[in-house]
């Protein structure tokens, strides 16, 4: 067997040697990252060569401009220990297919984030980044964790610094005693803690606290080296403010708005959108409008791209329905996302946890997706497949 192994290795090395560097380089890049990672057990020259962070790096770019998008389901479902699906679009313009696969465990953790192929999740107690593709982990140091807190997680990369880090806000409400039992206060949050942690350092930093409300569930979006949320100011408006925190500076601040997002018009959720902060808003006739700020910070720079008129995908059965519409008249649109613009233009968006559609602007038409093993609900992140490591070691 060693005999082998030798003959591989050198076979592998005299490939190596005759082929130029960025070919060897270009070949690789191309390939989905379950390829690479078989090819690392063929000998050791190729585990070198595919952990090599120049072809890191250089995969990661060819998947993250690939001719469609990817993405991390979970199942919401604690019976069906959180599974991961991966699914991916990029044939889905040329060929009209969708690649739909279910990850091997990893451990029984809720998804929080992701970003740059590694995926931020969470249990009870720890915080972890990892790969779902490499199944390589890191545990974060342990913050202590406050009483009857409620907040956010969220995790992100700067591109001038380099670095990875995961912010928590946490609040911390008042304890009363209802029924014989302890209980959560309904009222107002009483304080807000924020801390940092840059992947690396041993332990987490307090930053101060937080005038804003991050307590809903809704997902931030990364531009400019800033994490994006929605905070309301109070419960008595629908109006939001769109704040941001920017990872090198570590300081928040509210960004500008359009003028015509007033009292009958409101930002409901963020996404990206070929790279420029997007928002989805709600408007008196119930129709979803998408505005994109074409520059960042410049506040005259938003614009209404498109709007999405109103539709019920057929998959959602009668509790679904109720729910649908119960959301809907609190808070008109809430059960629906949107998740990207495909090459084509046409646009993903994703109902109640439970439906993706795709959505042809031109035709107004609505295309339901189905896949088989899709869990009944689920989180949806976008997810590009990659072989980072970020120098994290094998658990």
């Amino acid at each position: 067997m060693s005999k082998l192994v030798k003959t591989s290795e050198q076979q592998t090395s005299n490939m190596m040697e005759k082929l130029p560097q960025e070919i060897i380089l270009g070949i690789l890049s191309r390939l989905p990252p379950t390829s690479l990672l078989q090819s690392m057990l063929v000998c050791r020259a190729w585990l070198r060569l595919i952990r090599d962070p120049l072809l890191v790096a250089t995969h990661f770019s060819h998947m993250a401009d690939k001719d469609g998008p990817s993405f991390i389901f979970q199942s919401n479902r604690p019976s069906s220990s959180y599974q991961l699906f991966f699914i991916d679009f990029s044939d889905f313009h040329s060929q009209g297919k969708v690649m739909f696969k279910k990850l091997p465990d990893l451990m029984s953790i809720y998804l929080v984030d992701s970003c740059n192929g590694l995926l931020c999740m969470r249990d009870a107690r720890w915080i972890y980044i990892c790969n779902p593709f490499t199944r390589v982990y890191l545990q974060l140091p342990k913050l202590v964790n406050y009483p009857a807190q409620v907040g956010r997680i969220a995790f992100g990369f700067h591109q001038t610094t380099k670095q990875y880090k995961v912010i928590q806000v946490a609040y911390l409400r008042q304890l009363v005693l209802l029924g014989g039992r302890i209980d959560v206060a309904t009222s107002t949050l009483v304080q807000s803690q924020v801390h940092v942690l840059t992947i690396g350092d041993p332990s987490w930093r307090h930053i101060g606290t937080l005038p804003y409300d991050l307590t809903r569930p809704m997902p931030k979006a990364l531009v400019n080296g800033r994490l994006h949320w929605l905070s309301k100011p109070n419960n008595d408006t629908t109006a939001s403010i769109l704040i941001s925190f920017d990872l090198e500076t570590e300081q928040f601040q509210e960004v500008a708005k359009p003028d015509c997002c007033g009292s009958n018009r409101c930002f409901h959720h963020l996404m990206v959108l070929r790279g420029f902060l997007s928002a989805g808003a709600y408007h008196d006739n119930d129709e979803l409008e998408v505005w994109v700020m074409k520059e960042y910070g410049l506040k005259e720079s938003w614009i209404k791209e498109f709007t999405i008129g109103n539709h019920l995908p057929p998959t959602l059965q009668q509790n679904d329905l109720l729910h649908f519409n119960m959301a809907k008249a609190r808070f008109p649109n809430s059960s629906v996302r949107v998740l990207c613009i495909l090459r084509n233009d046409e646009i993903l968006l994703e109902y109640l946890n439970r439906v993706v559609v795709v959505f042809d602007p031109r035709h107004g038409t609505f295309k339901e997706l189905t896949f088989d093993a899709m869990p009944h609900w689920y989180k949806i992140v976008v997810h590009v497949g990659s072989l980072n490591w970020i120098h994290i070691p094998v658990c």
